[in-house]
């Protein structure tokens, strides 16, 4: 068993910015992680096109994004340790420069292997930056005020993956799939260096050994999790086996390193401290991010495979049409940041989960013949829900942690992210595809496209009844008490 080297806190590094230069720091650390966020998303539309190219699959081509998502699972529970651990600046130039390289190995990249080496790399920085940015908010900005801020962090966490779809339909509409790489790489370099030079160490790291065991527990089981689900939308075609033994040893894994965590954090050499969930006002909120996230990740996998495949559209004109939704989501997440600083989040959390759930009850009602319009307005106001319960979600959960489990809730965060939209895109494509079998096999569908309307109805019936809970979740999670330790104002 692995013992803290030394828990005393290291002060020596630290550099308190002044305003202007919080305001810099968190600035380009938005810019960055909305960057590196958004490719988490960017490969699905520029499949087909891989495929001629490459001369893969798609059950390969799929491995560019289940890989990515693979690799997130594994290192953000690990960046709970890091934060801890290593100051803000090198952490800062770790994660971008990953990112960067990954960039350009997947710009450079000649076949599939290297093009799927590219993506894992750029996943390991993208899984450190997030966590990176909400300890650096929590730590910088003082608690009256997080809610503004953490409005901006929604346009990265909720945007940058909604809008991934429509930039990638824009560039592959005129340009090869290489650029999908080649447009993003000098943003991330000057970002890189700007961050070298700007980026001060705002944290107060401590010497400590990290627990091998808990980083292959970890591995094992978010890493089996993830892929369980992600593969439960393909178990058609391969088969139920390899997802199902994926979940057991997941979850066998998860509970191995639960109880690992909840001895190791008695002396405070957890990787991921677990204590989190022990602070009052950190689970509820958590529980109920996680559904919305299913709904938000659930929709986006459906959508566009309905707009194709049922209303005939072709994938720019895909893109473009939920580009209104993603637009609108980052230009509400500034203003409900403010109202949560004035009226706190349940003014905000309620309406929006209401709105979550009448929207995903509509589009269980859409058929083979329902209007484009109709998809598009659903989109817009489903959108205008989730802008409603991100930001006070992620301010209440984290707002009420002492300072020394920032970095650890920032990871927990992160974590349940990649669950809930695991969870959420293998619910609805499993149930998509139940829907769509079972419409053609009864005679109930005409042809292909009344078959895939119906296991889309189904999906979105089943996401109308989960998303009642999120209702009961919101409306119970209240804004957190400032905690004994919680840092001074540092910016107004």
């Amino acid at each position: 068993m692995t013992q803290a080297v030394d828990s005393a806190p290291r002060t020596g590094s630290l550099e308190a910015p002044s305003p202007a230069g919080t305001r810099l720091v968190i600035g380009l650390l938005l810019v960055s992680a909305f960057v590196v966020i958004l490719n988490e998303t960017i490969m699905g539309v520029a499949l087909p096109r891989l495929m001629d190219d490459l001369g893969i699959s798609a059950a390969t081509g799929q491995w560019l994004t289940t890989g990515f998502l693979l690799t997130m699972a594994v290192v953000i529970p690990v960046t709970g340790y890091l934060l801890q651990r290593f100051d803000t600046r090198p952490v800062f130039v770790w994660a971008m420069s990953l990112f960067s390289a990954g960039t350009l190995i997947a710009l450079l990249a000649q076949g599939f292997t290297m093009l799927l080496v590219g993506r894992i790399v750029q996943a390991s920085g993208t899984a450190i930056m997030m966590p990176l940015l909400m300890t650096t908010v929590l730590t910088l900005i003082e608690p009256a005020h997080r809610g503004r801020v953490m409005g901006n962090i929604s346009i990265v966490i909720s945007v940058a993956p909604a809008i991934g779809p429509t930039i990638s339909g824009l560039i592959l509409n005129a340009f090869s799939w290489r650029w999908l790489f080649g447009f993003v790489l000098p943003i991330a370099l000057a970002a890189l260096v700007l961050g070298m030079v700007k980026v001060r160490n705002v944290s107060t790291p401590r010497k400590s050994a990290i627990d091998v065991a808990s980083v292959i527990l970890s591995a094992f089981a978010f890493g089996g999790i993830v892929y369980g689900l992600s593969s439960i939308g393909e178990s058609g075609t391969t088969g139920p086996a390899l997802p199902i033994a994926s979940l057991v040893v997941g979850f066998a894994a998860l509970a191995v390193f639960i109880v690992r965590q909840t001895r190791l954090q008695r002396r405070d050499a957890a990787l991921l401290d677990l204590r989190t969930f022990s602070t009052k006002g950190f689970t509820i909120p958590i529980v109920a991010m996680a559904i919305s996230f299913m709904a938000m990740f659930g929709t986006l996998i459906l959508l566009p495979i309905y707009l194709e495949r049922v209303l005939g559209l072709e994938v720019l004109s895909v893109g473009l049409l939920l580009l209104p939704g993603g637009l609108l989501m980052g230009l509400l997440s500034p203003i409900v940041g403010r109202i949560y600083d004035r009226h706190g989040p349940r003014v905000l959390l309620v309406p929006g989960s209401v709105i979550i759930s009448a929207v995903l009850w509509a589009l269980s009602t859409v058929t083979a013949d329902t209007s484009v319009w109709f998809v598009l307005g659903a989109h817009v106001v489903l959108s205008l829900g989730l802008a409603l319960t991100f930001t006070p979600l992620f301010t209440s959960a984290l707002g009420g942690l002492p300072p020394r489990l920032y970095s650890h809730g920032s990871a927990v965060l992160g974590t349940a992210q990649q669950l809930a939209g695991a969870a959420g895109t293998a619910l609805f494509v499993t149930l998509l595809t139940i829907g769509a079998t079972s419409a053609a096999t009864s005679g109930d569908a005409a042809d292909t496209a009344t078959a895939t309307a119906s296991g889309v109805h189904l999906a979105f019936l089943v996401g109308a009844v989960i998303s009642l809970f999120g209702i009961v979740a919101s409306s119970m999670v209240r804004k957190p008490v400032t905690p004994e330790g919680a840092p001074a104002p540092v910016m107004h």
